[in-house]
């Protein structure tokens, strides 16, 4: 199925690309989230007219992004977590867990879909996590897991 792309998405393509995708994915993904329409005659002419209020929404989320980068990059977040003797946790660190700390310390609104940890977090330790800003820009930051003493 042909789609037109309303925005700059990693790995897909750029705005105003029309790109052919299965249906599925165009029908529940894309167009759903409006972040493609179908790729019929209508379509194409109007959004080559607003490809240019397009791009600049899509600067302004990039700078947007940046600024948030900037203020990520590098920090590192403490995690109290159960574990066995052998510094194993008992489950692991999740992305939502993440999220909720950064919007603690930060007041950041990262979502966890965003955040993309290196590996599965399943030890005490520290460990790198990738954070997706935008289809161009990326932070890193260092979640630190520390052994808890009691539940919490």
């Amino acid at each position: 199925m042909k789609v037109i792309l309303l925005e700059n998405l990693k790995r897909i393509g750029s705005i105003g690309e029309i790109i052919d995708v299965k249906r599925g994915f165009a029908r529940n993904f894309l167009i759903a989230n409006k972040k493609a329409l179908y790729a019929s005659k209508e379509n194409i002419k109007e959004v080559e007219k607003i490809k240019n209020q397009l791009s600049k929404k899509d600067n302004e989320k990039k700078l947007e992004a940046k600024k948030m980068s900037e203020k990520l990059n590098k920090k590192e977040f403490v995690v109290k977590k159960l574990s066995t003797e052998n510094k194993e946790l008992y489950g692991s660190v999740k992305p939502t867990e993440i999220s909720k700390i950064i919007k603690e310390k930060e007041k950041l609104d990262i979502t966890p879909s965003m955040i993309q940890p290196i590996k599965e977090i399943r030890s005490i330790g520290k460990f790198r996590v990738k954070i997706s800003l935008h289809s161009e820009i990326d932070a890193e930051i260092h979640i630190v897991v520390e052994s808890a003493e009691t539940i919490q």
